[in-house]
This record gives structure tokens, C-alpha cells and sequence, in this order.
């Protein structure tokens, strides 16, 4: 369900239809998000119509030229942020978020109807690339070479004999599929989350009528790019987050493209960028020389602040309990092979 409380704009009027268009076809994650995300926004307008797009370009193209909302996948609790729809936005010139909404994310195994009876030997699995990441044991356990598609309901709309798709339950009974296997994935407990787009004109009636619904605290993602490169750089710029009090959730880079040593930080902060402690460090980040854009603003969701634990830790490393350090850790061969020290 979504989270937190989505704003309104005049570009969803409340008679008339408005388009939220997603990810296609029917039945992927996107559509689930779509709907989730059009009946949290049905107070702000009568008809508002999940409409499948086959690529996200021409979703944030429909958002641009103010002919609808869009949604899109942003981060997986698997995978990580999807990172293609992560340099789209910050390089978007007309496109915001502001809304949030998540979906579970399960993946069933299908194969064209009755192609078991036809005798045909599984070969393939096809998904989009999350997904495929997503039932890496499954895979394996069958031995099938991969086959990337656009979204994991499209690899379900046109899967062949010899291939198993890897999408929603749903996908079973839309595209008349036979379930070779139920719940798939590696990692139960998977989530994905969605952003909600609007045009970035928009943005301050959007954040008006999520504040009068009575949201006093938001999440923002936020894009920096220091144009002065070199040592202290980066360090310099957390310094001013932390000064300022600000709790950051979420921080990435990604390299600005064909230039090498060059990058984008994107950080999800616990604040609004109107917010005064917020607002002044944006300006000093600015007034500094640097590049800044925010890339969406949205109710502050619940999260939760689960320790980790060791089961959960990956192979190698070295870490103890800070209660019981065993004496001369640092001379022995467990720390010299893992820190390389």
C-alpha cells in the first residue's frame, strides 16, 4: 500500500479523466503500484487510469508534457535502486516525485500453456533483470540460460515453448499460462518501492495539499554534483548534512557519464527541502558552486530500524562483539586475510 500521503495538483482535476501511466504490460509489478498508488489518489480526482507504456522513456515523456502522473520502480529491497530509472530522473528536466508507493514482490515460474503435454524442454528463463537476479537458485536448479526482457509481465506475455517466465501470480491467469512452480525467489520478504511523477511546475501545489492534509514530516531525494573534484570533496559535503542535523537514510553516486572521475551523490534525507535546517543547507551547497536538484518530496513513511545480525552478514570480513574483543585481534591471520593489512 502506499505510503505516506499523496498531494494534489491542477493537473489532476477532480472531474475528468487523468492518466497514471506505468510500466506495461498488465500484470507487472508497475501496475500493481499504479493501482496501489490511483485508489490513494482517487480523493483528488474521479478517473484517474493506470495506462501501460512498453518503455519508461515514454512514461516521463507523457509526465513532461503535462499529459498525466507516471510511476516508476526506484528501489528494490534485493536488488537495490533501479538504476536506470535513478539517471533518468536526474537528468529529467520537467519531472518530480511526489508520492511513494510499495509492493511485496513474489515471483511465480509459468510455461506456455500445455507445453508440458507438447514435450518442450526448458532452456530458458526470461524476466526483466531484477527478476532474474530475484530467483537466481531457481534458475540454477534448472538449469536455464538467461533471457533479459522489458518487465517481468512482458517476458510472461510472450514466453515461448522452451522458456519459463519468471513474473506476479497474476501473470497466470492474464496470459493463459500454465505454473510450472509457486514463490520462486531467493529472498522471501522482497520489496520494491515506486515513485509517483508529476511535472516539476506542479510540484508546489502537490506539496501544498500534502501538508494541509496534515504531513509535517518528509522524505526527500536529493542530487548533487560538486563541480570542484579532488580530495575532501565528498567529505566536505556530508559535512554539511551532518551539521545541520539532517538523518540520511540512503546514499549513492553514479558516474556522470563518458567522464571518468566525474559523479553524481544522490541522498534520501529525512527532511523537506522548504524546512529551514534543510533549506540552508542547500544553500550553502549552492552558494559553494555545486549542482542541486531535488528529485522528489513525499510523506515521510514508517521505516524500520531492524539490527543486523550476524546470520545476516556476508562471507569473510572481520567483525566481533564490541563487549568481547579477543586480545591482539589485529596480529592474527583472520584480520591480516581479510583487511589486507
Amino acid at each position: 500500500m502506499p505510503n505516506g500521503n499523496p498531494a494534489s495538483s491542477q493537473a489532476a482535476p477532480k472531474s475528468g479523466s487523468l492518466p497514471l501511466y506505468y510500466l506495461g504490460p498488465q500484470g507487472s509489478f508497475t501496475h500493481q503500484a499504479a493501482v496501489s498508488a490511483s485508489r490513494a489518489l482517487a480523493p483528488l480526482s474521479d478517473h484517474i487510469i493506470p495506462t501501460p507504456e512498453d518503455t519508461i522513456p515514454k512514461v516521463m515523456a507523457h509526465v513532461r508534457d503535462g499529459e498525466g502522473w507516471g510511476v516508476i520502480a526506484w528501489e528494490n529491497n534485493v536488488e537495490g535502486y533501479v538504476v536506470p530509472n535513478l539517471d533518468m530522473m536526474i537528468d529529467a528536466d520537467d519531472v518530480v516525485g511526489f508520492a511513494h508507493v510499495g509492493v511485496d514482490v513474489a515471483f511465480d515460474a509459468f510455461v506456455p500453456h500445455a507445453s508440458r503435454e507438447r514435450g518442450a524442454a526448458l532452456r530458458e528463463a526470461t524476466a526483466h533483470p531484477h527478476g532474474l537476479a530475484q530467483c537466481q537458485r531457481f534458475i540454477a536448479r534448472h538449469h536455464l540460460t538467461l533471457m533479459p526482457a522489458t518487465s517481468n509481465a512482458a517476458a510472461c506475455r510472450d514466453v515461448r515453448d522452451g522458456q519459463v517466465a519468471l513474473g506476479p501470480s497474476i501473470c497466470g491467469e492474464l496470459y493463459h499460462l500454465d505454473t510450472l512452480e509457486r514463490n520462486v525467489q531467493d529472498y522471501h520478504g522482497a520489496r520494491t518501492e515506486f515513485l509517483v511523477l508529476a511535472r516539476r511546475d506542479d510540484a508546489p501545489e502537490l506539496m501544498a495539499h500534502a501538508k494541509s492534509d496534515g504531513n509535517t514530516e518528509f522524505e526527500t531525494i536529493i542530487a548533487f554534483i560538486p563541480l570542484s573534484t579532488g580530495p575532501g570533496v565528498l567529505a566536505d559535503l556530508l559535512d554539511v548534512l551532518r551539521d545541520a542535523g539532517l538523518n540520511m537514510t540512503s546514499f549513492i553516486s553514479r558516474p556522470i557519464k563518458g567522464h571518468a572521475g566525474t559523479y553524481s551523490f544522490v541522498a534520501t534525507v529525512d527532511a523537506a527541502p522548504w524546512q529551514p535546517h534543510f533549506r540552508s543547507v542547500l544553500s550553502e551547497v549552492v552558494e559553494h558552486g555545486d549542482w542541486v536538484k531535488t528529485l522528489a518530496v513525499y510523506p515521510r513513511r514508517e521505516r524500520p530500524n531492524p539490527p543486523v545480525n550476524e546470520w545476516m552478514l556476508p562471507q569473510g570480513g572481520v567483525c566481533f562483539d564490541p563487549h568481547a574483543i579477543p586480545e591482539a585481534w589485529d596480529r592474527g591471520a583472520v584480520a591480516a586475510r581479510e583487511l589486507l593489512w
